[in-house]
């Protein structure tokens, strides 16, 4: 779904949401309340420059507007391979970008992620998994890595890994599988600006993605093994 579209959906009241070289920002109204809109658009690759400005934006709201809520959107094809974006250190600015979305938390504000078209690696890791919550349309694309490159890099046969990703989420993109692991809260339909405002509403700050990741069946051992670490006992594999 392309951006403008979607503020529409999303904000019936009305935004001030623009976009520059991939990178969206601005404020919406939500349930009476304003909040802060953050993200990219167009498969941005993620650079050092967009994701130095998405923790500017961040931290210009922590700093100047205390607990406002606030939206990432997310549409990015991951982190940006150029020699000059390694050799700069893209790592510590995506690991900036994730330090200063959690400090918004610790700060008091709702942290709310939707991804409303691609969300791919690190560019995802580092925004809309860093939510206090993520949320996906059901027409979007969610990988980590495609199955073709773990192939190469695991070793494994693509198509003994394509055999593996019939029943086992871990190994299959999508919205869906990321819900049954627990990575993606709920898939949003129909009425996005009820579902938004019921998201900001949500008290809820606490990381609950191993816990649903078990309950929905897509990831049986991870939060056993946080039980153990906590608990200090062994977790033998199922």
């Amino acid at each position: 779904m392309e951006w403008k579209q979607l503020a529409d959906n999303l904000f019936s009241a009305g935004h001030t949401i623009n976009e520059t070289d991939h990178f969206l920002s601005g404020t919406a109204e939500v349930d009476g309340h304003t909040i802060a809109v953050i993200g990219t658009t167009n498969h941005a690759p993620i650079g050092i420059e967009i994701a130095l400005a998405q923790a500017q934006a961040v931290l210009k709201v922590v700093r100047e507007h205390p607990q406002r809520g606030i939206l990432l959107l997310v549409d990015t094809q991951g982190q940006r391979l150029r020699h000059r974006d390694e050799m700069l250190g893209i790592n510590s600015y995506m690991a900036h970008l994730g330090k200063c979305i959690e400090l918004a938390r610790r700060s008091g504000h709702k942290v709310v992620a939707l991804v409303y078209d691609q969300a791919l690696s690190g560019g995802f890791i580092t925004s809309g998994m860093m939510a206090d919550a993520c949320y996906a349309l059901p027409e979007s694309t969610i990988r980590v890595m495609g199955l073709p490159a773990m192939a190469r890099i695991t070793k494994v046969p693509l198509e003994r890994l394509t055999e593996l990703a019939k029943d086992n989420p871990v190994f299959a993109p999508g919205p869906d599988n990321y819900r049954r692991m627990g990575g993606i809260e709920a898939i949003w339909e129909d009425d996005l600006a009820t579902q938004l405002a019921d998201a900001l509403r949500d008290p809820n700050t606490v990381d609950q993605r191993a816990a649903l990741g078990l309950a929905r069946g897509g990831r049986k051992l991870s939060q056993k093994v946080v039980e153990a670490v906590r608990s200090g006992t062994h977790v033998r594999p199922a």
